[in-house]
């Protein structure tokens, strides 16, 4: 993943008087302990808080991210950050609604922490005197025989109180019941935040209000067995405004590592967001200010086919992930496709992660184009495709096709790929064995 360009703090708003009126301005809270105690911590002397990421994929995704910059955005205001990676939490996973977690090898494990740490880092400056500092619970958990962890830590829970957390109830109330194991998830996480508490005075914890429950778990532990009152925030999980899940594409994740979502589809995904969307996904994921967020705001009233919003949204976010070197490169295959730039001063893997993103064949060099056009989807048959040829609505390449009985041999050389188009709009990808 490119080095991303999210520790100027050139866009932080400075229109607020503290981080925790932003954090409520972005709809970041959704839950939170005591709020007005929440408001005067973050006001005053540097704290230490955290918020933790298990390594149940070798990627994190746009649901980590929200965790990411909102751990930024504390870290803007002068606070402290722990990065918690799951070594052992990993191995178990948080109750999911519905049926229990594969668990993963433990060297699967130890081999996607390390990927995670490594993402993490890039999000949170590691400069300064509140540089994130990145901690694994598998330090403090490895050595702990399961005597001493039910005498030390597991005394403190009471199974009623346990049994009421969201996550439990809900798969109690299943055909797939829960584990002992996923439901000792939450004192593992209550028991993190304690060893944070003890090792660096840690006081806040942040996370997603499906986690509330878990978030609890520390707070209360950290009360009973320290005596000292800590804090928690659950921002809201984020959905589409239609209702539907957001964070995916055709039903696949859109992950923060390249390898597995491509710059440009990531791109894609966020010049895609609904008008009633925009804003809030402007203010939850980009570092642009109030005025800015505003301005666009009243674009998106006033001028929505304009889609500036959403083009500030994509080129922002994929510059906070991929950089600003591959936000162009996905900018340029975009406007290429479309006729707007010029496909041969592609890079050949940008070209190819976007091609792969359309409709697309793997074909022949002697493969008439008319065919391929059925083989696409951009047509419903081989002569219909000649029918749009002959009426000069398809380019290769941005090149008009005139002759019915074209080859991509007459265009294009073997090995290479192509852009086939119908129309001024509808696209799909060639890849010439």
């Amino acid at each position: 993943m490119s080095d991303p360009v999210i520790l100027s703090t050139q866009h932080n708003d400075a229109s607020f008087d503290d981080v925790w009126e932003e954090l409520v301005w972005r709809g970041l809270v959704h839950v939170s302990t005591d709020q007005a105690a929440l408001k005067e911590l973050l006001a005053g002397e540097p704290i230490t808080y955290y918020c933790g990421f298990d390594p149940t994929a070798p990627s994190l995704h746009l649901g980590n991210l929200v965790q990411l910059l909102t751990l930024r955005r504390i870290q803007l205001a002068g606070h402290r950050p722990l990065a918690l990676v799951g070594g052992s939490t990993g191995l178990i996973g948080d109750p999911r609604p519905t049926a229990e977690r594969t668990l993963n090898t433990k060297e699967t494990v130890v081999e996607w922490v390390g990927y995670l740490a490594t993402q993490m880092s890039r999000f949170l400056s590691g400069d300064g005197e509140n540089a994130v500092r990145l901690v694994n619970n598998l330090d403090w958990t490895a050595g702990l025989s399961a005597i001493d962890f039910l005498r030390d830590v597991g005394k403190h829970y009471r199974v009623g109180t346990m049994l009421k957390k969201d996550a439990v109830a809900s798969r109690l109330n299943s055909d797939a019941g829960i584990s002992y194991t996923e439901f000792s998830y939450q004192i593992l996480q209550g028991f993190d935040f304690l060893e944070l508490y003890r090792q660096y005075g840690c006081v806040l914890q942040t996370g997603g209000s499906d986690q509330w429950g878990n978030l609890t778990s520390g707070t209360d532990l950290i009360h009973r067995v320290e005596g000292r009152h800590v804090h928690a925030i659950g921002t809201p999980l984020i959905t589409n405004s239609d209702g539907t899940k957001f964070g995916k594409s055709e039903g696949n994740a859109i992950w923060l590592d390249p390898a597995m979502c491509s710059p440009y589809r990531f791109y894609q995904f966020w010049l895609n967001t609904d008008d009633a969307d925009v804003v809030s996904r402007l203010k939850v994921f980009t570092f642009l200010g109030r005025e800015r967020i505003d301005e666009l705001e009243a674009l998106v009233a006033s001028e929505p086919f304009r889609r500036e919003a959403q083009r500030v949204l994509a080129f922002e976010v994929t510059t906070l992930v991929h950089g600003a070197d591959a936000t162009a490169a996905v900018i340029a295959a975009s406007q290429a496709l479309f006729g707007q730039g010029d496909l041969a001063a592609l890079d050949d893997d940008t070209l190819e992660s976007a091609l792969r993103e359309l409709p697309n064949t793997t074909t022949s060099p002697d493969a008439p184009i008319a065919q391929l056009l059925a083989d696409t989807g951009l047509v419903a048959s081989q002569s219909e495709g000649r029918r749009a040829i002959k009426q000069g609505g398809v380019a290769l390449n941005n090149v008009r096709i005139d002759d019915e009985a074209a080859t991509l041999a007459d265009h294009v050389a073997p090995g290479s790929m192509a852009v086939l188009r119908r129309g001024k709009k509808t696209l799909a990808g060639v890849f010439i064995e």
